[in-house]
């Protein structure tokens, strides 16, 4: 029960990671591109405020689609928990209910005993 605890955590940590690893290629890409590419000066702030503007649009959805994964997640899990739970209730009655049969059986059978002694 405890691997089903740390397996969300580890999912949500690779997300992350992979999310952190995009960001840190995509600037060096840009980085890299800026020191390469001979253009002028105002050519390149125009182009950095572009790619700029592409990178947190597309972090921006990245981020949101894993929300969305983790809250899709998050819901089943609930949902799971929720079905166990009744799952459990229900069981928990059907104890009690056999045990009061048990306990009825033997209130009869000590009625009978003192009724024929």
């Amino acid at each position: 029960m405890s691997h089903e605890n740390q397996e969300p955590e580890y999912h949500n940590t690779n997300i992350l990671s992979v999310l952190v690893g995009l960001l840190v290629g995509a600037l060096a890409g840009a980085l890299t591109m800026l020191l390469l590419a001979p253009q002028s000066g105002e050519d390149t702030r125009t182009q950095i405020k572009e790619k700029s503007i592409e990178l947190r649009d597309r972090t921006t959805e990245m981020i949101e689609d894993t929300m969305a994964q983790v809250r899709a997640n998050r819901d089943k899990i609930t949902m799971g928990g929720r079905r166990k739970a009744q799952e459990l209730l229900h069981q928990g009655q059907a104890l009690v209910v056999e045990q009061l049969e048990h306990v009825s059986e033997a209130a009869q059978a000590g009625k009978k005993a003192i009724q024929s002694s």
